[in-house]
C-alpha cells in the first residue's frame, strides 16, 4: 500500500517536469530569435530564419547575431549549474558564485593577468588567473566562513565582503594602469557584446569537458542534502562529496566568467526559480537550472539592448538591478526563519 502513491506520483512529477522544460525552451527559442532581430539592422524573425539558412543577411546573423545568442545561452546555463552545486555542496540557498565573491575574484585574476603579463600571453594567462582568482575566493571565504561560525548569514556578508575587497583591488588596478584595462571594463560590467564564433567554440569545448563530470556527480547532489553523519554511514567522505561539487562549480563560472565577464545574480537566482518549477532531485533541478540560466541571461542581454536605445546596457548590470533585491529578499525570510 505504501508504495502505490510513489507509482502515481513519480510519473505524474516527470510529466510536469517535461512540461516545464518544453514552456522554458520554447520562451529560449523565442528570446534567441528574437535576440537575432536587433541590431544596426533591423531584422524580422522571419529574415532571421532565412538567413539562418544560409540566405540574405546570412553574414550578420551567423558572424555576429548568432554567436552572442549562443554564448548568451551557454554562460547563463553555466553559472545557473555552478549555483545549484555550490547551494547544495555548501548547504546554503544564497551560496552563489557572485554572492560569495567568486566572479569578482575571478574577474580580478582576469584583469591581473590582462595587466601584469605579456599581451602575448593573454591565450593562457586570462583563463589561468579566472582560474587562480576564484579558486582564492573559495577559499579564503570557506576558511574565514568556518571561523565565523559557517552560517547562512555569516557565508553571505563574508562573501559580499570578499567581492567588495575583489572589487576595490580591481578599480585600483583599472586607475593604476588604464591604457591596459579600458578595454576590460565593458567586459568586466558583464556582457555578451563583442562575442564570436571563437568564443562559442571556446565555451562550447569547456562545457564539454565540464558538463559529463557535473552529470557523473549528480548523485552527490542529492546524498550532500542529507548530511555529513548520513554520508558517513554511506561510505562517502563527506568533504570530499562537497570538495567535487564545489571544484566543478568553480570551472564552470570560470568558463562562463572567462567568456562573458561577472554577470552577477543569475547562480543565485536561477536555481531558486528551478527548485520552484520541479522537485530538488538533481535529475531535475540540474537541467531545469541551466534552462532557467540561459533564458535569464538572454532576456537581460535582450533587456539591455532595448532599454537605452541606441545604445546597450551590459547584461551584468541588468542582472544586478534584479538580482540585488532578490538577494534581500533572501536574508531577510532567513532572519526571520531564525527568529
Amino acid at each position: 500500500m505504501t508504495s502505490l502513491p510513489h507509482k502515481i506520483t513519480e510519473p505524474a512529477t516527470r510529466k510536469n517536469v517535461f512540461v516545464v522544460w518544453a514552456a522554458l525552451l520554447s520562451a529560449l527559442l523565442f528570446l534567441s530569435l528574437l535576440g537575432m532581430t536587433l541590431g544596426a539592422v533591423p531584422l524580422s524573425i522571419s529574415e532571421v530564419m532565412t538567413a539562418l539558412g544560409g540566405g540574405k543577411n546570412a553574414f550578420i546573423v551567423l558572424e555576429y547575431r548568432a554567436p552572442r545568442v549562443l554564448v548568451s545561452i551557454m554562460a547563463g546555463a553555466a553559472f545557473a549549474l555552478s549555483g545549484a552545486l555550490l547551494q547544495n555542496a555548501l548547504r546554503n540557498p544564497i551560496a552563489s558564485p557572485d554572492v560569495i565573491g567568486i566572479t569578482k575574484g575571478a574577474g580580478l585574476g582576469a584583469l591581473a593577468a590582462v595587466i601584469l603579463l605579456p599581451p602575448a600571453w593573454s591565450i593562457w594567462a586570462i583563463p589561468a588567473g579566472i582560474a587562480i582568482g576564484s579558486t582564492l575566493a573559495l577559499f579564503l571565504l570557506l576558511a574565514i566562513g568556518q571561523r565565523l561560525g559557517g552560517s547562512v548569514t555569516t557565508i553571505a556578508l563574508v562573501g559580499v565582503a570578499l567581492g567588495a575587497l575583489a572589487q576595490a583591488i580591481t578599480h585600483f588596478l583599472m586607475v593604476s594602469y588604464p591604457a591596459k584595462s579600458d578595454q576590460a571594463m565593458l567586459w568586466l560590467a558583464g556582457t555578451v557584446f563583442g562575442t564570436s564564433g571563437h568564443d562559442v567554440l571556446w565555451l562550447a569545448l569547456w562545457l564539454l569537458v565540464c558538463l559529463p563530470i557535473v552529470v557523473l556527480i549528480s548523485n552527490l547532489l542529492d546524498l550532500t542534502g542529507f548530511g555529513d553523519d548520513n554520508l558517513s554511514s554511506l561510505g562517502i567522505n563527506p568533504r570530499w562529496a562537497r570538495a567535487c561539487l564545489v571544484i566543478v562549480a568553480v570551472a564552470l563560472v570560470a568558463g562562463a566568467v572567462a567568456s562573458v565577464g561577472s554577470v552577477g545574480f543569475l547562480g543565485l537566482i536561477a536555481p531558486q526559480i528551478a527548485k520552484a518549477f520541479v522537485s530538488q532531485r538533481a535529475r531535475y533541478l540540474l537541467p531545469t537550472s541551466a534552462l532557467v540560466g540561459a533564458l535569464l541571461l538572454s532576456l537581460a542581454d535582450l533587456v539591455g539592448r532595448l532599454i537605452a536605445l541606441p545604445n546597450e546596457i551590459p547584461a551584468g548590470i541588468v542582472s544586478a538591478v534584479v538580482g540585488g533585491p532578490y538577494l534581500l529578499y533572501l536574508l531577510y525570510r532567513e532572519a526571520r526563519s531564525n527568529g
